[in-house]
C-alpha cells in the first residue's frame, strides 16, 4: 500500500520535470543578454548637475543615511555659494530618492544603472566629477518625466519570448 503512493509521487514528479524541460526558457543569459529596466528605476548611483546646484545642502539634510556631504564657500564676486566638494557614499545609500525629491533646483537625478559593484570599499565613495552625467552614467526618469521619454522602453521577459516565436 505504501509502495503505490510512492510510485504515484515519482510519476507526478517526472511529469512536472518533463513538462518544464520541454518548455521554452524565460530567463535571460545575463552578461550577454540584458533587459532594459524601467525608465523610472532608482539605480545605485546619484547623478549631479554641477551647473544647477547652488550648494543649499537640502539633499544632504533630507538623506536618512547621511550619505551626501557638501562643502561650500561664499563667492564674494557673485554673492552666492560655490560648491567646492560634493561627495556621496554609494555603499550606504539605500536608493530611496528623497534627495532627488527634496532638491529645489533639480540638480540631482537617480542613476539608471544598477550594476556598479566595486572590489574596494573606498571606491564606493564618489565625488565631484565622478557624479556628473556621461554616456555610462545616464539619469533615470525618477521624479523627472521629461527625461523618461528619452530612455528606452522597459523590456519584459514575456515580450522577449513572444518576439522570438
Amino acid at each position: 500500500m505504501k509502495f503505490e503512493r510512492y510510485g504515484k509521487g515519482i510519476a507526478k514528479g517526472l511529469t512536472v520535470t518533463i513538462r518544464h524541460l520541454l518548455r521554452h526558457p524565460v530567463t535571460a543569459q545575463y552578461p550577454e543578454q540584458r533587459l532594459n529596466v524601467s525608465r523610472r528605476t532608482r539605480g545605485n548611483e546619484l547623478i549631479w548637475d554641477k551647473e544647477k546646484c547652488t550648494g543649499c545642502a537640502t539633499c544632504a539634510k533630507t538623506c536618512p543615511q547621511g550619505v551626501i556631504h557638501i562643502i561650500t564657500s561664499v563667492s564674494a564676486e557673485e554673492n552666492k555659494y560655490v560648491v567646492e566638494k560634493f561627495e556621496m557614499d554609494t555603499g550606504y545609500c539605500i536608493s530611496c530618492g528623497l534627495c532627488v525629491e527634496a532638491c529645489p533646483y533639480e540638480a540631482l537625478f537617480m542613476g539608471y544603472a544598477f550594476e556598479r559593484a566595486k572590489y574596494q570599499r573606498g571606491e564606493l565613495v564618489q565625488a565631484d566629477e565622478m557624479l556628473l552625467a556621461s554616456a555610462k552614467r545616464r539619469p533615470s526618469g525618477y521624479m523627472h518625466p521629461e527625461i523618461a521619454s528619452e530612455l528606452p522602453r522597459q523590456t519584459l521577459l514575456v515580450e522577449r519570448i513572444t518576439e522570438e516565436k
